[in-house]
């Protein structure tokens, strides 16, 4: 009896080795094909909900290690977008406003901006004005083309390069031509743009010289104030001959509606001058409606050739008006920057005594009887 139940023990003991051991190999090679499967075909995301069924049939784990498990992945930042032209324009406004949100803004092209044209005259006379070397921290330069734009930025702190789709700005533009007309409306309603963002701004032809600082001497109740070619002493009446060489404008909804209703205005009056149009709807009753504050500025104190400041202790600035020609008008602010030197280097008494006057205009001579008839003004 024991020798045969030992013979089946090892009859079963030799059995289970037969078994076992081809078991065994086709489990190796089984698993060595998972592994070259996994290991030679491409990665899928793994689907969440598996995930989330493991996760829930693991044993709890620790906060910070649960954080980790379901952290964000990490994501490599690509390269900034490239600025636009608008957010451009609002960080140059940015740095150069006032406390009040005002900027000064002149705009030019290359063939105004080449070194000794009236670019440098331009930023001499702010230098040697009276308190006005610190505006040129708030002075925004709008350069029309690259040349002009390379220019700024070898001289000046705040630029800003301007393009208009399929316009070309660079070279001289001849005062009436159709690339001047374009060029004008089309800063007309860019300055519409800087409103919209709310900034009040000054602005100034290149060829205004600047002697006084004119914040103080605006309208309190204006909300557009400009020069004139010819003032007739009431800074209400209509009938003033603006130039918009030189302006002031504030931020707000009246203002805003105004520029684009006079921009609008261009199509009413084709091939006019932006200027023009302005006498023009200044007496349209729609203007009138809008509750826009117009305000006409003294020749007193905004001079120009048409119509000189005679007052060297109130001037603020004088304008290159009334005189065509790039190089008449360099002669003549040149030679009002002279007389200003004169006058800032003489001795206090004769300063009141207003004992001093222009010597200009020289170059820009104006014909006899210029403003007989109004109707033949030239409005620069």
């Amino acid at each position: 009896m024991k020798s045969s139940a030992s013979f089946g023990v090892k009859a079963a003991d030799s059995l289970t080795r037969r078994w076992v051991s081809p078991l065994l190999f086709v489990g190796v090679v089984a698993l060595s094909f998972t592994l070259l499967f996994r290991a030679t075909s491409p990665s899928a995301p793994f689907p969440v909900s598996h995930l989330r069924a493991e996760l829930s049939s693991a044993p709890p784990i620790a906060d910070e290690e649960q954080s980790a498990a379901f952290a964000e992945p990490t994501v490599v930042a690509s390269d900034p977008q490239p600025e636009t032209q608008e957010m451009r324009l609002e960080r140059v406004l940015k740095a150069a406003a006032t406390a009040d949100n005002t900027v000064i803004m002149t705009s030019l092209n290359a063939f105004w901006s080449t070194p000794g044209s009236v670019l440098d005259v331009f930023l001499e006379s702010f230098r040697i004005g009276d308190g006005t070397s610190a505006l040129l921290d708030h002075l925004v330069i709008v350069a029309v083309d690259d040349k002009a734009y390379e220019r700024c930025l070898a001289v000046h702190r705040h630029c800003f390069d301007f393009k208009v789709q399929g316009l070309d700005f660079s070279g001289e533009k001849v005062f009436n031509t159709p690339e001047y007309l374009d060029m004008m409306w089309a800063r007309l309603d860019f300055l519409r743009l800087v409103l919209e963002k709310g900034y009040n701004f000054v602005f100034s032809d290149v060829d205004v010289m600047w002697f006084r600082n004119p914040l103080p001497f605006f309208y309190p109740d204006g909300d557009f104030q400009i020069s004139c070619d010819n003032f007739l002493g009431d800074p209400t009446n209509m009938k003033n001959w603006p130039n918009n060489g030189f302006n002031y404008a504030r931020s707000n909804y009246r203002t805003i509606e105004f520029f684009k209703y006079w921009y609008a205005s261009r199509a009413r009056f084709p091939n006019v001058h932006e200027q023009n149009v302005l006498n023009i709807i200044k007496f349209e009753q729609h203007v009138r409606d809008m509750g826009v504050q117009i305000r006409f500025l003294s020749t007193e104190r905004f001079g120009g050739i048409c119509e000189p400041s005679r007052d060297f202790s109130k001037v603020c600035t004088m304008h290159a008006n009334c005189c065509i020609g790039l190089k008449k008008k360099i002669d003549d602010l040149r030679a009002m920057l002279d007389d200003w030197r004169k006058f800032m280097s003489s001795p206090s008494d004769q300063r009141i005594s207003r004992n001093f006057a222009w010597s200009v205009p020289q170059s820009c001579r104006l014909p006899p009887g210029f403003f007989s008839k109004k109707e033949k003004k030239p409005q620069l």
